[in-house]
């Protein structure tokens, strides 16, 4: 699914009656298809600006457009899924019936949607299909909170630091599981993060954002080549002199 925001300009109140500026007049393209990482300090509108994709919040001025329809059309249709940092899974319900619920409460118009069994098998949570969340570790937690984003089979993914409160192992499993899933199914990806790491791993396209009102601070194109610590080093710095400039 392609995104279009154009001129965004996005405000709140402070307890004052002041403006707090998220955006002003912001402007962004992602193709369809595209691996998209937002990086930029804290407060800055990364998560936001998801909410404003995933149309749980109108934009104050300026137009948003996903496949040239509101994010709201879009929600409605199913078309997009949302992973945050926390799985937010039913602790009453098993794993399987956790991803199974998902389907339930959003019937599908012709959509062929896979199997809640079959989808914890491509996580690989096959053998916790009864377990409760919380007797499963964070990272398993958050495999079978990536099952129920692949359950609706939506085009566009919008995912808030997914995997921030893992360790390290664990992180670089997930990410791993994430991309071969990703080649699998092709959506289009917005992933916030503050990791420059996970950045460079997963992107095709970093953008680095400032501090509010958010504007564009530098953009990265990452080349097809190994993901590894050389072309880390290679990247990594000037990705962090953005990340750390003013203005």
């Amino acid at each position: 699914m392609k995104v279009t925001i154009r001129e965004l300009s996005h405000w709140f109140y402070s307890p004052n009656k002041e403006p707090l500026w998220v955006f002003n007049n912001f402007s962004l393209n992602i193709d369809s298809g595209e691996f998209v990482v937002l990086l930029g300090p804290s407060g800055c509108g990364k998560s936001t600006l998801l909410q404003l994709l995933a149309g749980l919040i109108s934009p104050c001025q300026g137009e948003i457009l996903i496949d040239n329809e509101p994010p709201l059309a879009s929600q409605m249709r199913k078309h997009v899924a949302w992973m945050a940092q926390k799985p937010a899974l039913l602790p009453w319900k098993t794993v399987l019936q956790n991803v199974a619920l998902a389907q339930k409460v959003n019937p599908q118009n012709g959509r062929m949607l896979l199997p809640a069994a079959q989808l914890l098998s491509l996580v690989g949570l096959q053998d916790f299909a009864d377990a409760f969340p919380l007797t499963l570790s964070g990272g398993m937690q958050q495999r079978a909170a990536l099952a129920r984003t692949l359950s609706l089979s939506a085009q566009l993914w919008l995912m808030d630091e997914p995997f921030a409160a893992l360790d390290e192992i664990t992180r670089e499993e997930l990410q791993e599981q994430t991309l071969a899933l990703i080649h699998q199914f092709h959506p289009t990806v917005i992933w916030v993060t503050h990791n420059i790491a996970e950045a460079i791993k997963l992107a095709q396209r970093v953008i680095v954002l400032s501090q509010r009102p958010a504007a564009i601070q530098a953009e990265f194109v990452l080349p097809n080549e190994p993901r590894d610590e050389l072309l880390y080093a290679k990247i990594a710095p000037t990705i962090r002199k953005a990340l750390h400039a003013k203005g």
